[in-house]
């Protein structure tokens, strides 16, 4: 499949793309600090790791630097003891399958961002697996 350009609406949408995955980092760090079970800390060690992939990925489609916004990072280990992770956890799910939704338009276009979307299923599908194993 032949790449497209990247339009000025998709710099747009893959800058916007970038920053949540940076995001994400930052947030699956500090949920592995938060949480109690050491399972569920090394599965979001993992996927922070992943997620940065996935913004290197859109960092080589955007050719930019991005800052992280770290209202996730700060917010989701409070909700973590505020809420438990059984309400928790289906809430990133939604995050990481909404995220799948918003890329399979894209990866149509640009078939690199292909593995990015399948991950993002797979991150949907890990996080609330950890529910199961407990």
């Amino acid at each position: 499949m032949a790449e497209r350009t990247v339009t000025k609406e998709k710099m747009k949408i893959f800058l916007k793309a970038q920053q949540d995955e940076m995001s994400a980092v930052l947030m699956y760090k500090a949920l592995a600090d938060a949480v109690r079970d050491p399972a569920d800390a090394q599965a979001f060690r993992q996927l922070s790791a992943e997620e940065g992939h996935h913004a290197a990925v859109f960092k080589k489609l955007t050719g930019k630097s991005v800052k992280a916004k770290k209202t996730l990072a700060a917010l989701l280990p409070v909700m973590y003891k505020l809420i438990g992770r059984k309400k928790l956890y289906p809430i990133i799910a939604k995050y990481e399958y909404d995220a799948v939704k918003k890329y399979a338009p894209l990866a149509a276009e640009f078939s690199v961002l292909d593995s990015v979307k399948n991950d993002e299923k797979r991150h949907g599908d890990i996080v609330l697996g950890l529910l199961k194993n407990s």
